[in-house]
């Protein structure tokens, strides 16, 4: 039996390096520094406004500045790693990461912290599309490839979800800058493994590398976002201006698509995207990411300031979604095999969704157990759904084109991650804000504190005399409950509608368009099975 689309002649190859698994683990390693770290201020929300006292909008940007500087420069270092070298970048990510987590672990101030914030995502950006890149090209047989695959995705969810266990370990007993400080010893151990383990990558000096595109896909993707975040809170140039900035955004993506047509040696192939399979892969990461990350940050702060628990028992009840996260991806590769790609995809894009829909009945009371169910399925659903996708996109790429097809599927991840915050922090915004209703005895600023966040509201309610705060605490719980219920549907909606599409769209074969013969740009016509050893 072939396994995800290779031929039955498509066994073993004789240049596999010794070392592949080896590198492997550094890969992911790496990998999962990086994931730990989009997501290890969810539980430390808390304790971080109540040390730095950022507003509604501040608090969005710590959180989601990391990904949204990442995605855009996931592009722009894939293609620097195809033409320089792949090992280079990594190393100098390393640096680059370790400096930044030094100086976000001692910030004094939401803007620092901002700042910090975002030159750790221009590390890993230099480091991610390393990741995908060198496994394809260590890991020349594709059922072993498979395998591999199945390893990265499995860490890429597990970081991701391990992340808030690590942040509410560290905040439990610690200030809530150690979150990042614990990144430096980990930096010093892998970087002369690193630099003695990693292959060297073929150069293609003969390929223009292009600033302005560059430029365009960073300046649009910030534009989108702070766009976002004005149409919600509207703190700083107002909502009426968030208009002409998303539109500012959504021309400067436009122009970079289209001069990437016309360059020879685009920095972003969006030729790739003319194979079904390929484009469906992608728009499946994006939003089951963007559901699951965006989710995770709002679930993070139900359990903590809706429910009442600690940042460690928070983190230990969401436990459930990092293990089944890692099953997902574990046994994806199984999946693909037995059900198919169409299957897999779909079935685990609908698992997903039928898990979240329990939440949207829930209130202030304790779900312990179906609370348990849900993060399992979403975990499960989502790490099998987002395999199937890698294996296809990965599948769809030459191997002169590895770097710019895994920097395009890291920044479909990164993307979702960074706009799942922005777009369900401004719908959890928009909802809330004007449901914490006024509260006899309160005085306005504390009323006005209180309609910045849910955090801020347990921060202003704790300066407050015992019946008063009390009582703001409560009404901002419910009000937040209700923001809640509105980002549940929202992702329900998208999820149902990536189902939708999977179903449609989707080849039927395992791994690949079985039988499409199209041409990729500035290739030839080879159908993946070929480039499959």
């Amino acid at each position: 039996m072939t396994v995800l689309g290779t031929r039955p002649d498509a066994r073993r190859t004789t240049d596999s390096r010794p070392d592949r698994w080896a590198i492997l683990a550094l890969l992911c390693s790496s990998l999962l520094l990086i994931a730990v770290d989009a997501t290890v201020l969810h539980i430390a929300v808390p304790a971080l406004t109540a040390d730095l006292e950022p507003t509604a909008v501040e608090l969005l940007w710590i959180i989601d500045v990391y990904s949204l500087v990442v995605a855009p420069l996931l592009v722009v270092f894939g293609t620097l790693g195809d033409r320089y070298g792949r090992r280079r970048l990594v190393l100098l990510g390393y640096l680059v990461f370790g400096a930044a987590s030094l100086s976000a672990a001692f910030a004094a101030t939401p803007a620092a912290l901002i700042v910090s914030r975002a030159l750790l995502g221009v590390g890993g950006a230099m480091i991610m599309p390393a990741t995908l890149s060198i496994i394809r090209q260590v890991f020349t047989d594709r059922r072993e490839r498979a395998v591999a695959l199945g390893v990265w995705s499995a860490v890429a969810a597990g970081g991701a979800a391990v992340g808030p266990l690590i942040g509410g370990a560290l905040v439990e007993h610690f200030r809530w800058g150690t979150v990042f400080l614990i990144n430096v010893p980990l930096l010093v151990v892998a970087l002369p493994i690193a630099a003695r383990l990693l292959p060297e990558t073929p150069r293609r000096a003969g390929h223009r590398w292009d600033a302005p595109s560059a430029a365009l896909a960073t300046l649009g993707v910030l534009c989108l976002a702070f766009g976002l975040k004005e149409a919600g809170h509207g703190a700083v140039v107002g909502t009426a201006g968030a208009v002409p900035i998303l539109l500012a955004g959504a021309g400067l993506l436009a122009w970079f698509t289209a001069r990437q047509r016309r360059l020879p040696h685009p920095l972003l192939d969006v030729g790739l995207f003319a194979r079904r399979g390929f484009s469906v892969g992608v728009v499946c990461v994006l939003l089951a990411v963007f559901a699951l990350v965006g989710l995770e940050l709002m679930l993070a702060q139900y359990l903590q300031l809706v429910l009442g628990d600690g940042p460690l028992r928070a983190a230990v009840r969401m436990l459930p979604l990092m293990v089944a996260a890692v099953a997902g991806g574990l046994s994806a590769a199984f999946l693909l095999r037995r059900l198919g790609l169409r299957a897999t995809m779909a079935g685990g894009l609908g698992l997903a969704g039928l898990s979240l829909t329990p939440t949207l009945a829930w209130g202030t009371e304790h779900h312990p157990w179906l609370l348990s169910l849900c993060f399992a399925g979403i975990g499960f659903g989502v790490q099998a759904a987002l395999l199937a996708a890698s294996d296809t996109i990965m599948a769809c790429a030459p191997e002169s084109r590895a770097g710019g097809a895994a920097a395009i599927e890291e920044t479909a991840y990164e993307l979702g991650a960074g706009l799942g915050v922005a777009v369900l922090g401004t719908v959890t915004t928009v909802v809330y804000a004007p449901a914490v209703a006024t509260v006899p005895g309160v005085p306005p600023a504390a009323l006005a504190q209180a309609r910045e966040s849910l955090a801020a509201a347990a921060h202003a309610a704790a300066g407050l005399p015992g019946p008063s705060g009390a009582a703001l605490l409560a009404t901002a719980r419910q009000a937040f409950v209700t923001a809640l219920h509105s980002t549940v549907l929202v992702s329900v909606v998208l999820l149902a509608l990536t189902t939708a599409a999977a179903l449609a769209l989707t080849p039927r074969g395992r791994g690949h368009d079985e039988g499409d013969t199209g041409q990729l740009s500035g290739q030839g016509g080879s159908t993946p099975g070929e480039w499959a050893p």
